[in-house]
C-alpha cells in the first residue's frame, strides 16, 4: 500500500489514435497490499492503466476554468461571441462548411462575419435614421408659430 506504479511507455490508442501514457505494476508490488483484491479483481496479476499524454495540460485548463477570472471569461464569452455563432447556424445556413481545408473554412466564416456585421449595421442605422428624424420634426404648434411669423412678416412687405 502506498507503492506508486511505475510509468512504461507512451503510445498511440488504436481506436481513438491518441497519445496514452501507460502505468503498469508489477506483481511484486501488489503482492502485500491489502487492496489488491479490490484493485486488481480476481484474477489479474499485476496492475495496468493509461491515461491521456495531455494530462497536466487538462488539469491546468480545469483549474484555470473554475478560477474566478475564468468563470467570468465564460460569461463574456457566452453573452458575446455564441450568440453570433447560433445566429449564423440558426439563421444564416452555415450549420455546413462545404469547403476543403482550413484556409477556405476561414474565408467562409469571415465572408459570414461580414454578412452578419452589415446586417447588424444595417439594422442600427435604420433605427438611428429614425430617431434622428423624430428629433429633427417639429411639433404642430411650433410649426403653427413659425408659419404665424413668416405670415406677419409676408404681409408687412
Amino acid at each position: 500500500m502506498g507503492e506508486v506504479i511505475p510509468f512504461k511507455k507512451v503510445f498511440l490508442d488504436y481506436q481513438t489514435q491518441t497519445k496514452k501514457k501507460e502505468y503498469r505494476g508489477s506483481s511484486k508490488q501488489c503482492k502485500n497490499c491489502p487492496l489488491a483484491l479490490q484493485c486488481l479483481g480476481k484474477t489479474a496479476k499485476e496492475k495496468k492503466f493509461s491515461v491521456t499524454y495531455y494530462r497536466e495540460q487538462y488539469e491546468r485548463n480545469k483549474t484555470r476554468i473554475h478560477s474566478n477570472k475564468g468563470k467570468y471569461m465564460k460569461r463574456k464569452r457566452q453573452s458575446t461571441v455564441e450568440p453570433v455563432f447560433g445566429t449564423l447556424t440558426q439563421f444564416m445556413g452555415l450549420r455546413k462548411i462545404n469547403t476543403i481545408g482550413i484556409q477556405q473554412a476561414s474565408k467562409v466564416m469571415i465572408l459570414s462575419a461580414i454578412a452578419y456585421n452589415l446586417k447588424k449595421y444595417l439594422k442600427f442605422s435604420k433605427n438611428l435614421s429614425k430617431s434622428i428624424a423624430k428629433i429633427k420634426t417639429p411639433s404642430y404648434k411650433s410649426l403653427y408659430v413659425e408659419l404665424g411669423a413668416y405670415y406677419i412678416s409676408f404681409k408687412e412687405l
